[in-house]
């Protein structure tokens, strides 16, 4: 039986050159500001999972309904009642539920800037025109807005059913106000503590965990302090030891500023002199947040 041998081809033959079409871009350059403009909404858009797997879109959804569904029951037992104010004050709502904000930023701000790491997406980002300054802006940006949505729509549920159960106005303007404020800075200060934690591991689940043990250790201990030191009659102490936790601070805040009851055992909230060491502690806090991602991203970038 014949066999077929492969002749070789001349060595002039082994090389081709194939047009496939390539064409350069002659369209316009949209900049930097679209870059970050596109990054901020994906960014957003993520932390509740859209344009992801349905996966994805659980758990911030199910955080979502979580924190708004008790705020429907206290508008329904006001409207059943016939309550002259609501159950909760809007500034204490937040305080109320931040066991559901913490797990929203813990999971949340791990998605945000973890994969990119772990992936080593970020120097392809700053090979482009965008810069250290516009990526950073962004995720903080992007995770405040999405963290602010998350505690500012129970109060706005609060709101809509207070007028619905024809409570007076003015008070509830007022107060839906003070809430709105209290929530913007709670919304600054977790994203930027989440992110700063979250960017210092490329491993999503290794985030998660520290931001949970960081919110809930400090917030734990602090609320330790300020009990003994209250059972010890040292009542010039607590406003002091709320330094020291993130969700005390906003709660200083908004009871020395903003009218809220304080949630500090024996309700003793710190005093207007006290609360601009808080409003200081606060900024300054979100100020460094924001220098530390900085800082991190310069050297990843490299």
């Amino acid at each position: 039986m014949a066999v077929e041998h492969p002749v070789a081809a001349p060595p002039g033959d082994q090389t081709r050159i194939h047009n496939i079409g390539y064409r350069n871009y002659d369209g316009p350059r949209l900049g930097r500001s679209y870059a970050t403009r596109s990054l901020y909404s994906q960014s957003l858009r993520g932390s509740y999972g859209l344009g992801r797997s349905v996966k994805s879109k659980v758990l911030p959804m199910l955080l979502f309904v979580v924190m708004c569904v008790p705020a429907a029951i206290m508008v329904a037992v006001a409207v059943a009642t016939k309550a002259n104010d609501l159950p909760v004050d809007y500034t204490r709502y937040a305080i109320i539920m931040q066991a559901v904000i913490s797990l929203y930023v813990a999971s949340q701000a791990p998605q945000s800037v973890s994969r990119d790491l772990r992936f080593k997406t970020v120097p392809l980002y700053f090979s482009r025109p965008i810069e250290t300054a516009d990526y950073v802006r962004a995720k903080y940006a992007a995770l405040a807005s999405a963290m602010f949505i998350l505690t500012a729509a129970p109060l706005i549920v609060l709101y809509v059913g207070a007028l619905l159960a024809k409570l007076d106005f003015a008070d509830q303007t007022k107060g839906f106000g003070q809430g709105l404020v209290a929530v913007a800075l709670l919304s600054l200060l977790f994203a930027g503590i989440g992110l700063v934690i979250a960017s210092v591991t490329p491993r999503r689940g290794f985030g998660i965990a520290a931001v949970i043990a960081v919110l809930t250790i400090s917030y734990g201990a602090v609320s330790t302090l300020q009990a003994i030191a209250d059972a010890q009659g040292t009542t010039d102490a607590i406003a002091w030891i709320g330094l020291f936790s993130p969700i005390t601070l906003i709660d200083g805040v908004q009871s020395a500023f903003l009218g809220a009851s304080s949630a500090f055992p024996g309700a003793v909230g710190p005093s207007n002199g006290e609360g601009v060491v808080y409003v200081l502690v606060t900024l300054g806090l979100i100020a460094a947040c924001y220098g530390l991602l900085m800082r991190r991203y310069r050297k990843v970038g490299l």
